[in-house]
């Protein structure tokens, strides 16, 4: 059954429900807005306007498969929805279904192949599954039609970063700076180079763009951004005391509970143990596709990707999400943020070998999206994979696990000093950063008891310190030949998605190994929190 799409939504401009809730969204009161599509709904359960906003608080509160629901609900109703599909393309997005958000993006534009927002929509999607070179091209479209975009010179600045076009980068940020001066994050992306140094004028404009800023956003990421410029000026005092005020910032917007992480290494040494194990020894796929690379980030996770990559049988993908996306289907999370954070664990063990089997295949099907090569062998680089090793083990037996391990020192107050876009919310307070650790170690530490030798340890300081032995016993662990290739990993032209993108087309080189040492005066509740897990 289809609705008269026109009827409806020219029924929602006059209707006072409607006009209440859509205010209600506008002003963030999401359970008022909640309250009028309800009982809007009850009276009329076609109403594809209703059913469009109600999936958009869904949305807001993270509700993403609910969303998704009602959003294919709407378009089953009326598949000319343009701007409910225009919303679908974001869910799916949201949820790393990218295939279907692409089909969805491609749709929108055969219909109305002239809107800059359709490009825009596909453009994103096409950055996350490896589409750079046509993204680069939408984006351009755009922006030549309708320069004054900072945003979307942001996106295209992260498109020419990720395939190593520094000075392409550089022009894009700098211009989205020139078109919004307050613009934080244009200036975090901008500092998060790393290899770009912020001189004294850049330093000046960030300092005028906090006192004139008012979006905490802006402040937090002008924050980090003029740490990063006295830490290149080498004002250890005036660097840290930005980087904690940033933190701080964005930790006040985060729920992060600290409690919860801790609760999910517990219940995995509790359930995930030798026996539990050995009676799911058969199940799972036994391809030998994935190397997966896990650890904290800013740990040296990206240097082992770009080894590994420049290797003919290996090919580099990015961080994938779909690990961390079947653990919480297992779960039955996504719609309240108090539910267990290791509820999915029982529930894999009561799986059958025929259902791991199923989920090894879901992975596999569901990442050859990211594999634009011939190569046998792919990397998934996503860190906080490590609290699903034993999701892993049971679903892709034949998978390759490596820890990556740097200094705990130096990976905290590295991953202190760096804001990430999302995910990673103990990383903006010292103590939270502390206690992370020590639970992702003692998690490492129980994998190495009851799975010995599953998880393959790489130490950064080894590896920097002297690469080629380091690399040749990774590649054997791997069951890899040897390969020169992997000693020059900074000659490789692979697009690279995190924030060291641009530090590993450099050489491998020990140089920032002590720098975080300029910054031990303060960093005094990160040792107390590490306690004796400090290794310097």
């Amino acid at each position: 059954m289809q609705v008269d799409l026109a009827a409806c939504l020219a029924a929602a401009t006059r209707d006072p429900a409607m006009i209440e809730a859509a205010l209600a969204l506008q002003q963030d009161r999401l359970d008022v807005a909640e309250l009028h599509l309800r009982a809007r709904l009850r009276a009329d359960p076609l109403d594809v306007a209703a059913i469009r906003m109600m999936a958009e608080l869904a949305a807001r509160l993270g509700r993403y498969p609910d969303a998704e629901k009602l959003l294919a609900r709407a378009l089953d109703l009326a598949p000319a929805f343009h701007a409910a599909r225009a919303n679908y393309v974001t869910v799916l997005h949201r949820q790393s279904k990218f295939v279907a958000a692409l089909a969805q993006a491609e749709r929108l534009i055969a219909d109305d192949p002239n809107d800059l927002g359709h490009l825009a929509a596909k453009a994103a999607v096409l950055v996350r599954t490896g589409g750079y070179d046509e993204a680069i091209t939408l984006y351009s479209k755009i922006l030549d039609s309708f320069p004054e975009q900072p945003r979307l010179w942001i996106s295209l600045g992260h498109v020419y970063k990720t395939l190593g076009h520094q000075r392409e980068s550089i022009a894009a940020y700098r211009r989205a700076i020139e078109q919004e001066p307050t613009f934080g994050d244009a200036w975090w992306s901008l500092a998060n180079l790393k290899t770009v140094a912020l001189d004294a004028s850049d330093r000046a404009a960030m300092q005028a763009a906090i006192d004139a800023a008012s979006a905490p956003a802006d402040r937090y990421h002008l924050h980090f951004s003029l740490g990063k410029a006295f830490e290149d000026a080498g004002e250890w005092d005036r660097a840290f005391s930005n980087y904690a005020e940033g933190n701080s910032l964005r930790r006040a917007q985060l729920p992060y509970d600290a409690a919860r992480t801790t609760q999910h290494l517990l219940q995995s040494r509790e359930l995930l143990t030798k026996d539990s194990f050995a009676a799911r020894a058969k199940g799972g796929d036994p391809a030998r596709d994935p190397i997966f690379i896990v650890g904290l980030p800013r740990s040296g996770s990206t240097l082992i990707e770009q080894i590994l990559a420049s290797h003919s049988q290996v090919e580099g993908t990015m961080e994938l999400p779909d690990i961390g996306t079947i653990a919480a289907d297992l779960g039955g999370r996504g719609k309240h943020e108090d539910d267990d954070p290791s509820g999915y664990l029982r529930t894999l063990l009561a799986l059958s070998p025929q259902d791991r089997l199923a989920l090894g295949q879901r992975y596999l099907d569901g990442t050859r999206v990211q594999r634009k090569t011939a190569a046998p062998r792919f990397l998934d680089k996503m860190p906080n994979n490590f609290a699903h090793i034993g999701l892993i083990h049971l679903i892709l037996p034949g998978a390759t696990i490596i820890d990556a391990r740097r200094d705990p020192m130096a990976t905290c107050f590295s991953a202190f000093k760096q804001h990430f876009s999302r995910g990673q919310g103990f990383t903006y307070d010292l103590i939270d950063l502390g206690h992370y650790w020590r639970d992702y170690a003692a998690l490492i530490s129980h994998f190495d008891e009851v799975l010995l030798g599953r998880v393959y340890q790489v130490s950064h300081e080894a590896l920097v310190a002297d690469p080629e032995p380091e690399i040749r016993a990774l590649l054997e662990h791997c069951g890899l030949p040897f390969e020169t290739a992997c000693l020059t990993p900074h000659l490789s032209d692979r697009p690279v998605r995190t924030a060291s993108a641009q530090q590993v087309r450099n050489p491998i080189n020990a140089a920032a190994l002590n720098h975080w040492r300029n910054f031990d005066p303060w960093l005094g509740p990160l040792r107390a929190a590490l306690d004796d897990e400090i290794t310097v």
